[in-house]
């Protein structure tokens, strides 16, 4: 992504921060909580999300990983990094929560920090040329046998066609990508083209779209 596209980015994410869960929330919680549920944490573990948003998830990640677990998130957008500290602080959770607001790749932990990493409707984000590194990068910072647990838009399975709304999607996402910025990927491939084992490959719809719900596990 160059300067400019994460300029603009960084630019839009903030100005709807207080307003994404209105916009977008209300669609993408069930596939979120599935995800989430997915990844099966534990108490005790390190997590990571990347692409935080308004903190739905931190909150359900500290819930799960207990007084003696920890979860970092790193988001492109100061917005959403002040709607996020608000909600976990008043849950209750800032003690086991870090936040920080960086452009990715790279990520700015080290190798083998985090037991699992979580990601829902980010990686889409990225253009497809700049998902391998991220993916690279989440291989790094995860310790080995590692879960990587992402939640995407996805491309309709082989011998399926796109619904009416998927081909509008794709056309206002190429035509006006600053508004429609993310897009359906084949993130099952992706995966396994970096290294994943899968451990959870399911699909459900969100107004006729195909979401992929995937668990990856890095080799031991």
């Amino acid at each position: 992504m160059s300067t400019t596209d994460e300029k603009q980015t960084k630019s839009f994410y903030d100005r709807i921060s207080h307003s994404y869960d209105m916009i977008a929330d209300s669609n993408e919680h069930v596939a979120r909580e599935k995800g989430l549920t997915a990844l099966a944490i534990q108490e005790g573990e390190s997590v990571l999300e990347i692409g935080y948003g308004t903190g739905h998830s931190l909150v359900a990640l500290a819930e799960a990983v207990g007084a003696a677990g920890k979860v970092s998130g790193v988001d492109i957008s100061d917005g959403m990094k002040t709607v996020s500290e608000k909600r976990v602080a008043e849950a209750g959770l800032a003690d086991r929560v870090e936040l920080m607001v960086a452009n990715t790749p790279p990520l700015p932990f080290a190798e083998g920090s985090f037991d699992v990493v979580s990601m829902s409707f980010t990686l889409e984000l990225f253009p497809l040329e700049t998902i391998p590194a991220v993916l690279s990068e989440i291989k790094r910072v995860l310790k080995p046998g590692g879960r990587l647990g992402v939640v995407c838009m996805a491309l309709p399975k082989e011998g399926e066609k796109d619904s009416f709304l998927e081909k509008t999607y794709k056309w206002m996402h190429q035509h006006f990508p600053h508004i429609v910025d993310c897009q359906p990927i084949n993130a099952t491939g992706l995966l396994q083209e970096a290294g994943f084992s899968l451990q959870v490959d399911d699909t459900m719809e969100i107004w006729t779209m195909p979401v992929s719900v995937l668990v990856g596990i890095t080799p031991a």
